[in-house]
């Protein structure tokens, strides 16, 4: 019961914060491109997302009409479950529970991501929503193998897979990674390909499609779609935040890595399929291969 409570705090401290940020993004994209973004409801604008969210949840559509609109719905609430899982997880870090393979857990968590994306793109009844999600979907097998990577680098330098006692006893661990800055850029690029950003969002199929995989979605369950994929984008900065910072300069780094967001989409364009998949297996690979023969 207890475990229940903090994973539900968690999950809505969380929500609350993406209402935010989605905010936030806005306005940062809007002063970008020379305009002031939203600054109609509320003060300065602050009450848009929920503004957003109650226009979303009163629309009203009927998925039932046939198997795989049905079938849509799986993935759907599998991504939920998943942001439930790192939510958990979130919520286990901030009461201090320690496991030595919590980091192996989290890794497992992500990797069914692309079975929600895969789920989300074939049920959308749309070939360009089903390119989008298949594409994000082989570009895990990439990426995921730069993340098990990554987690054997840091298994090598802390001696174990554990995020609080990464927290609480690592500052000459945190130092040795200032030399190991390059293994925080290459964790960067793995997560904005996990959360689909720029320049990876691959799943938005090119310039073909406005919203990507989910396009022919609305109401809740866009709600939980685009909330879920906004979510997943604070867990991967904080877990950034765990492994590079300590200390004060832990909320530093994390209020950094989530503006390295939103900086990146506002500046970088969308990169080919085929320049991702060769710069991940022939150079990636080899960078973190290089890393791990000097660590064992």
């Amino acid at each position: 019961m207890f475990y229940f409570f903090v994973e539900t705090l968690s999950f809505v401290f969380i929500m609350v914060f993406v209402a935010f940020f989605i905010l936030a993004e806005r306005k940062v994209l809007g002063y970008m491109q020379l305009r002031k973004g939203p600054n109609k409801v509320g003060f300065l604008g602050l009450l848009q997302s929920f503004a957003d969210l109650m226009k979303l949840v009163i629309k009203f559509k009927s998925y039932h009409f046939q198997y795989r609109s049905v079938f849509s719905l799986f993935g759907t609430y599998l991504l939920v479950l998943i942001s439930f899982i790192y939510s958990f997880i979130y919520g286990l870090f901030c009461i201090g529970f320690n496991s030595p393979y919590l980091l192996l857990v989290f890794l497992l968590i992500t990797s069914l991501s692309s079975y929600s994306v895969l789920s989300v793109g074939w049920g959308s009844n749309n070939k360009y929503s089903l390119y989008g999600s298949l594409r994000s979907s082989f570009g895990a097998v990439s990426y995921e193998v730069s993340f098990m990577c990554f987690v054997l680098i840091a298994g090598g330098i802390y001696g174990y897979y554990s995020f609080y006692d990464t927290y609480l006893f690592s500052n000459y661990y945190n130092s040795l990674f200032l030399f190991l800055w390059p293994i925080y850029l290459i964790f960067i690029l793995c997560s904005l390909c996990e959360t689909n950003r720029i320049p990876f969002d691959f799943a938005e199929s090119e310039s073909d499609l406005v919203s990507g995989f989910y396009t022919e979605y609305c109401n809740v369950y866009f709600v939980c779609l685009f909330a879920s994929e906004y979510l997943i984008v604070f867990i991967m900065c904080w877990l950034s935040s765990i492994f590079f910072f300590s200390g004060f300069l832990y909320y530093i780094g994390l209020t950094f890595t989530v503006f390295l967001f939103l900086w990146f989409r506002g500046t970088l364009p969308r990169i080919y399929y085929i320049t991702f998949v060769s710069f991940y297996w022939s150079y990636l690979i080899v960078i973190l291969s290089w890393f791990l023969c000097l660590i064992f």
